[in-house]
């Protein structure tokens, strides 16, 4: 009988819609290769039934905690199911904005200045400490939950009279919120198989900046593969990239968010350690370019699964 693999989508996360999309569309790649690939909602399945169920092997196309935030990894390492992407402490500090930041810190690796705060601090007003180190940062601000992604509960702040609108906002989604001076430049993207980095893509939205609408509404959001960047700054942007990865302990596929200022450096953003996977997200693009099809793509991918 052939080997059954589990795709887990869907979830109860803010990014369950994106999810069932991955998971749709990696349910059909691994089936066009002839894998005998079945969907899991882990809203409505217990995890605890794969094993018993025959799955020898797990493709997880989730979106956001609870998905890719080391606590589903924890559960197929106790069922000793192999599972694609990074392991639970990769994929635990990966979703954690703060702790990737402090950790590419460490590493020498360079981020957007940013202020971390807490409900208790902003319950009445933002003390004058606080003022002032938001101060320092300068406007425009990105104010983001530090859990969430696909840009989920996040706001460009202009002035101070838009903050606390951005705050509560943000407060609803996470009780640690990350308020980051906004870098005026060019956003890429780098995607990663094992330790080999795709093609970079750079991203151009019409919007105040790269937000969930740009990035599963617009229709005029455009990404460009090859972003156009020179040989010797291509260079560059994959090593970071490479090296961002490796400080967290990300393995399996992934993409690394990075942005250019306009005097050319690059900064670190994040780490997508579950990115989206329908024929249309970004890190599938990066591989046609690098001449690899969707197909083959997942399967390379749950080849990486241990």
């Amino acid at each position: 009988m052939t080997e059954k693999i589990a795709v887990l989508l869907g979830g109860t996360s803010s990014e369950r819609r994106i999810s069932l999309l991955s998971g749709t569309a990696v349910l059909q790649g691994l089936k066009d290769s002839g894998i005998n690939a079945y969907p899991i909602d882990i809203r409505d399945v217990p995890l605890m039934t794969l094993k018993k169920e025959g799955f020898i092997k797990v493709f997880i196309a989730l979106h956001g905690r609870g998905g890719e935030d080391g606590m589903i990894q924890g559960v197929l390492e106790y069922l000793r199911l192999p599972y694609t992407g990074s392991g639970i402490m990769a994929s635990s500090i990966a979703m954690d904005k703060l702790r990737s930041k402090y950790l590419w810190q460490g590493c020498g690796l360079s981020v957007p200045p940013f202020v971390l705060l807490t409900p208790d601090q902003v319950n009445n007003k933002l003390d004058k400490e606080i003022i002032v180190k938001i101060d320092k940062l300068g406007f425009p601000l990105f104010v983001k939950p530090n859990h969430e992604g696909s840009s989920v509960g996040s706001s460009r702040v202009n002035n101070k009279s838009e903050l606390k609108k951005a705050l509560v906002k943000a407060f609803c989604y996470d009780n640690k919120v990350l308020v980051e001076r906004f870098l005026i430049g060019v956003e890429y993207t780098v995607g990663i198989i094992g330790q080999d980095p795709l093609p970079s893509i750079r991203i151009e939205s019409n919007r105040e900046y790269y937000d969930y609408h740009s990035k599963y509404m617009s229709n005029k959001t455009q990404y460009l593969c090859p972003s156009g960047l020179s040989v010797k700054k291509e260079t560059e942007l994959h090593s970071l990239s490479i090296t961002a990865w490796n400080a967290i302990g990300c393995t399996g596929s992934g993409r690394v968010d990075i942005i250019m200022d306009n005097k050319g450096k690059f900064y670190l953003l994040e780490i997508n350690s579950s990115p989206g996977m329908t024929e249309h997200s970004l890190l599938p693009l990066a591989a046609r370019k690098a001449g690899i099809n969707f197909p083959s793509l997942v399967t390379r991918i749950l080849a990486l699964a241990n």
